[in-house]
Formats: structure tokens, C-alpha cells, sequence
């Protein structure tokens, strides 16, 4: 079981991965991880990454789930992918990955963004992910507004495995 937990910044991607990771008896992957210094210096200034910002670090998250799924055992990456295109380069390397869209209104995103600290992704970008965030198709889409042992097990209840 490969796992792909996406959404905009603030909607808990590290928080439902790691406990969706944990719960699968499988391994969590941080896609900020991959992040490279310029790109993490450019969101910190509160500028958009471009999309050839982005093609390296996607291609290099496709590679990790590839290589993770390779070993065996449950693998689950937190990582924005906002457009079909981004999703479509992590599955270029790992096609079998299931997706997992967090998704949560503007208005609750922006208020856990302002309510974290230490991390890179400012609030004043939260807008620009709203607008690329394109929908994606034959995922499990869960609201945000619940607890985050209601979202896991209701990511567990819908995976293929019906664990």
C-alpha cells in the first residue's frame, strides 16, 4: 500500500500521514523534506514556487515512493501535489500510489497556518495554493474540520485494503 496524502499547506498532511503511516504498520515520507534550499528560501521570502521549481522535487518524491514501495511494507508521502500534472509526476515513478486530498476551507487553513510557528510556508501564500489547487480524480477526499483519528480512520475504512 502506497499513499499519496495531499492538500494545501495547513490542512495536516504531516500529522494524518504520520498517524496513517503508523496505523498501516508502514513507513512516513516528509515531502518538505525534499525541498531544496532555494526552493524553502523562496517560500520563506513568500513567493510561489514555479513549476520548474517543482519538477525536481516531484520527481524526486515519485523516486522515494518507488523506493520505498520496492522494500515492502505500507509507504505514505505528505506532499502538496495541487495540480493533476504535480500527482502525474510522483506517479510517473509510482503509479500504483493511492491519493489521499485533505481538503478544509480557506478560512480553517489560514487560521492553522497563523496559529504554527517555524515553519516556511507563510500565511500570505495560502491564497496562490487555494488557485492551483486542482481536484483530483479517484481520490479519497476527507474534510479537514474533524479530529485527526476521525480522518484516519476514515482513510482506513475507504483504501482499497478496507483495513
Amino acid at each position: 500500500m502506497i499513499v499519496l496524502v495531499m492538500g494545501v499547506s495547513g490542512v495536516g498532511k504531516t500529522t494524518i500521514g504520520r498517524l496513517l503511516a503508523t496505523a498501516l504498520g508502514g513507513q512516513y515520507i516528509e515531502g518538505d523534506d525534499f525541498h531544496t534550499p532555494a526552493n524553502l528560501a523562496k517560500m520563506r521570502s513568500g513567493l510561489a514556487l514555479s513549476d520548474e521549481d517543482r519538477r525536481p522535487w516531484l520527481q524526486a518524491l515519485g523516486k522515494a515512493l518507488q523506493a520505498a514501495g520496492m522494500k515492502g511494507g505500507p509507504a505514505v508521502l505528505g506532499c502538496s501535489a495541487l495540480r493533476e500534472s504535480y500527482r502525474q509526476l510522483i506517479r510517473d515513478s509510482c503509479p500504483q500510489c493511492q491519493i489521499v486530498w485533505l481538503r478544509g476551507s480557506p478560512e480553517l487553513v489560514a487560521a492553522r497556518i497563523r496559529g504554527r510557528h517555524g515553519h516556511f510556508m507563510p500565511a500570505s501564500l495560502i491564497e496562490s495554493q487555494f488557485a492551483v489547487l486542482e481536484a483530483p480524480a479517484n481520490a479519497i477526499a476527507v474534510d479537514i474540520d474533524q479530529t485527526p483519528e476521525t480522518i484516519v480512520r476514515q482513510i482506513l475504512h475507504r483504501l482499497p485494503s478496507g483495513k
